[in-house]
């Protein structure tokens, strides 16, 4: 990775506590604040996954959100590209609105491919024990490819984009995540249930 970006500090700020905590907020939304990392290549399957287990834990009750790297490149960091320097500053900003999301005691769900491991355990770092998940979409490159609808892969091995994860960028894989699906076999429904047995597992949601 290349040398960190360090964002411009901000000055004369002074953190205001408020009175509703964020254990007043999960309390009112029966279910802790949580933070559940989807990370893998592209063409793994980490929006889909993510949204089917939003769709779920909504089904559930719970309040949650889910933040998309495609999504979140509309906006609030449409201004970045794909060097390790702006890959890293993506994943500072998003990590920390997820780490907001948590504090308004929503269960926040992200899907990118946060290609390196330093920038996960980065966010794992803002918040306490207990309160970040990450799921690695363990799916081969040759299944990620013929997912490829967008035929991104085959504009990287062509060389008309550059720095892209997998081909001409590394992903550098979860060494200890909490929970390894193999996105290139196991079908959808599948995959959800664990991911909902593994919170569950974690006092993250309830079964009721």
């Amino acid at each position: 990775m290349s040398e960190s970006r360090q964002p411009q500090a901000s000055t004369n700020v002074v953190w205001h506590h408020a009175t509703v905590t964020r254990a007043r907020r999960e309390q009112l939304n029966g279910h802790r604040g949580a933070i559940i990392w989807f990370t893998g290549l592209s063409g793994a399957g980490k929006s889909t996954l993510a949204h089917a287990v939003e769709e779920k834990l909504h089904q559930m009750g719970c309040r949650t959100f889910v933040l998309d790297g495609d999504n979140v490149r509309h906006g609030l960091c449409g201004d970045l590209g794909f060097s390790a320097k702006d890959r890293e500053e993506n994943i500072r900003r998003v990590g920390e609105v997820a780490k907001l999301f948590l504090e308004a005691g929503v269960i926040v769900l992200t899907a990118f491919i946060s290609p390196y491991k330093a920038d996960r355990e980065r966010v794992r770092g803002m918040v306490e024990r207990g309160g970040f998940m990450e799921i690695f979409c363990d799916s081969p490159i040759e299944v990620c490819e013929a997912r490829d609808v967008k035929g991104l892969y085959q504009k990287a091995r062509a060389g008309q984009i550059a720095e892209f994860t997998g081909i001409s960028s590394p992903y550098e894989t979860p060494v200890n995540p909490e929970l390894t699906l193999d996105t290139g076999k196991l079908d959808l429904d599948t995959s959800v249930q664990y991911v909902i047995e593994a919170m569950l597992q974690r006092r993250m949601i309830t079964g009721h």
